[in-house]
């Protein structure tokens, strides 16, 4: 007996629907949801399967799950919006809003490279626990007196869990909360989006269990259908490649497939710096999903994680203006830390190898991945907001087709 599909899907987007159910048949998800907007219409919401398997605990139509890097637009969204009401002006040096932050080499950094992912500040020196990388103020301290890996704006490089206390820096300072704090208050309270950054007790205690589960039927790894291969695969599931064979950590992917022993060391500090799988629970733990991680804590439902973008590209978040600004292309090329090619504009990753999208998308499509396969992004040449989060981790290309085969089905609905 199959997995019953919940929700509501327009017939235009039956597409979506039909690679959503695939997805279960195929062994492919323990539990997941999208949703999509065109506009302000929603023509697909859809959710299926166990928020917890081991504790048979189904998936429901507000359960929030982790949704790892789709974080960072978030806090980058917040900061920008701190910046456009008078704040900062993000193309001067950090250092007028963060004084220490001149330290060792980085008087120069501008508030835009540490929202591109420029600030050569991709990895910590020195281990950081868990329990320190709840407090922002600690974090953001360590980071400032760091020196850099290379010249700020000299070139860049994915900083997977560094940017989130970089950029959430600004947020704190001009703000005087912590990113959460700020997300809660003024985006995802007065709008009404699952969206929550340091989850309070109530929403962990519903929140989806991240699984690594079993590697996907065979069947599913040497399809010759067309359909379910709609872009390179590993390339949506997280910044570079994720998985890597006979790992259960999709880091790992990161790690054993990159160019030289250079990168591979800086993307291991980048990613396993703090390490969440040092806890019990990992990334279930009380204490990650509490933490308040601003690059890659993000829980969000996936009505509220493509609500996020519906409202962003309706100028209700911050101006078209501001958005605008957001995504013209800050840095393209080669990623210091992933070894890819990759693209990013203030916070958001545009169309590269680490954020792939179909051919349609190529001109408005912008958004973030995350490690677990979880997309967030927007259009803006066709107003589509879509969000996909699942709590099955999936290994080697499996964590990242499953959002690029939806993410095509959206767009052959769309004609």
């Amino acid at each position: 007996m199959g997995t019953e599909i919940h929700g509501y899907c327009d017939q235009r987007f039956s597409r979506v629907a039909a690679a959503f159910a695939r997805h279960f048949e195929r062994g492919e998800e323990s539990g997941a949801a999208v949703c999509v907007y065109q506009g302000d219409d929603i023509v697909a919401d859809l959710w299926a399967g166990y928020a917890d398997q081991r504790a048979g605990r189904q998936w429901v139509r507000d359960t929030p799950c982790l949704t790892f890097s789709c974080a960072k637009a978030v806090t980058a969204v917040s900061a920008l919006r701190l910046a456009e009401a008078g704040g900062c002006d993000l193309n001067a040096p950090a250092a007028g809003w963060w004084p220490e932050f001149a330290a060792a080499g980085k008087e120069r950094a501008t508030g835009a490279q540490l929202l591109s992912h420029q600030a050569g500040l991709p990895a910590f020196r020195d281990p950081v626990s868990v329990t320190e990388a709840a407090d922002p103020a600690a974090m953001a301290a360590r980071l400032a007196a760091q020196p850099p890996e290379w010249e700020p704006g000299s070139a860049h490089g994915y900083h997977a869990l560094t940017y989130g206390w970089l950029t959430g820096e600004l947020v704190r300072r001009l703000s005087g909360q912590t990113v959460g704090e700020y997300l809660a208050e003024h985006i995802a309270g007065p709008l009404d989006l699952g969206l929550w950054l340091g989850g309070p007790a109530e929403v962990i205690s519903r929140a989806a269990r991240i699984s690594r589960g079993p590697t996907p039927t065979a069947a599913a790894q040497d399809s010759n259908d067309p359909r379910d291969a709609p872009g390179p695969p590993g390339r949506t599931g997280a910044p570079g490649r994720t998985g890597a064979p006979g790992s259960s950590d999709p880091r790992a992917g990161v790690i054993t497939a990159a160019v030289s022993a250079e990168t591979a060391d800086l993307a291991r500090r980048a990613f396993g710096n703090p390490d969440p799988t040092s806890v019990p629970g990992g990334s279930n733990s009380v204490a990650v999903l509490s933490g308040g991680w601003p690059a890659s804590g993000l829980l969000a439902t996936a009505g509220g994680l493509a609500g996020f973008y519906r409202h962003l590209l309706a100028g209700r978040v911050v101006s078209p203006a501001t958005l605008r600004d957001a995504l013209a292309p800050r840095v393209s090329g080669t990623d210091k830390v992933l070894g890819v090619r990759t693209a990013f504009g203030l916070g958001f990753m545009l169309p590269s190898e680490s954020f792939w999208v179909p051919r349609a998308a190529q001109q408005g499509a912008f958004g973030h991945v995350g490690l677990s396969g979880a997309i967030g992004m927007g259009d803006t040449s066709r107003g589509l907001a879509i969000g996909y989060v699942t709590n099955r981790m999936g290994n080697g290309a499996a964590a990242g087709t499953r959002a690029a085969r939806l993410v095509s089905a959206v767009y052959a609905s769309t004609g």
